[in-house]
């Protein structure tokens, strides 16, 4: 278990922040999964309006895009980071200060986007941000697939968690994202998340300020699977969670190399989906249209602001 009173750059030189678990001294140089040395690499910084509304309202969620990837599923839309690495090397200080120049700019959080593989280097810059500060709440927007331990270190840090809960039978974890166990990871992690943070709470205005939105992107074909992963959430957080289904999946990178899943997801099984929540009786969901699956909301990767 990791000890909140350890220096937590001190977990990069045996790290084991993802169920990966590569036991390697990333602080020494060694790569492991991810891919990421102890340098922090950030692809994009941007006021960004395309998260659910209680999210990017109308000012803007204030997004840090994060290079490479624990999970790096072959159909991710956001592979020229997730997979190839695009990005740029930022010290802990250009962190914190990224932090407080969205909060000057209007931002209404501070959205990190595929941390996990940084949350020592984060924590050490929400620290230095926050001692100057940063009052907004942070937004922690993951594939889930994280290890427990790491998320309790967040304990503190974290004001709202948005997980993906990517998939219920591993078969589809390991063919897709070659992550073994990922349901029983993933529901874990996403089980601590809710014991930090509670019931979901807003502002005034509608906009997110404590609590967790557990995302679902449904896959062609697979809505008995999202079926069983609704189940899940359901059973376990009945209406203290909002649930986002998203139906924007558009068939990218490797994907391609998949016959059943290189195409968009059927209408009506979206619809099915969304009457299958309604029966279980979930009031708080977000749904999307059917305009959100195209290659136009991926977004352009240019390391403006950073």
């Amino acid at each position: 278990m990791i000890n909140n009173k350890t220096h937590f750059l001190n977990l990069l030189e045996n790290c084991n922040l993802c169920p990966r678990n590569c036991s390697i001294n990333r602080s020494a140089g060694e790569l492991g999964f991810c891919n990421s040395s102890v340098d922090i690499k950030i692809a994009k910084v941007s006021l960004y309006y395309w998260e659910e509304p209680c999210i990017s309202g109308t000012s803007g969620s204030g997004a840090v895009f994060f290079s490479n990837c624990n999970l790096r599923c072959v159909f991710c839309q956001n592979y020229k980071i997730s997979h190839e690495g695009l990005g740029k090397t930022v010290s802990i200080n250009r962190l914190s200060e990224i932090f407080l120049q969205h909060q000057k700019r209007g931002a209404l959080n501070i959205n990190l986007i595929t941390p996990t593989h940084y949350v020592p280097q984060i924590i050490e810059a929400l620290k230095l941000a926050k001692n100057k500060g940063l009052s907004i709440p942070i937004l922690y927007n993951s594939s889930g697939y994280e290890n427990i331990d790491t998320i309790k270190a967040l304990r503190g840090f974290i004001d709202v968690y948005l997980p993906d809960l990517k998939y219920h039978n591993d078969k589809y974890a390991i063919k897709y994202s070659n992550a073994p166990n990922y349901f029983n990871t993933a529901s874990r992690a996403i089980t601590e998340m809710v014991s930090q943070v509670g019931k979901t709470k807003f502002d005034s205005n509608g906009i997110i300020q404590s609590g967790v939105i557990v995302r679902h992107l449904m896959l062609p074909g697979l809505l008995f699977d999202s079926k069983k992963v609704i189940d899940f959430i359901y059973t376990s957080f009945k209406n203290n969670v909002y649930i986002s289904l998203m139906n924007q999946y558009t068939p990218m990178h490797k994907s391609f190399a998949y016959p059943e899943i290189n195409k968009k997801v059927n209408p009506n099984h979206y619809d099915s989906l969304i009457n299958y929540c309604l029966k279980l009786g979930i009031t708080n969901c977000y749904i999307q249209e059917s305009e959100s699956s195209s290659k136009s909301f991926v977004p352009d990767f240019d390391l403006g602001e950073i």
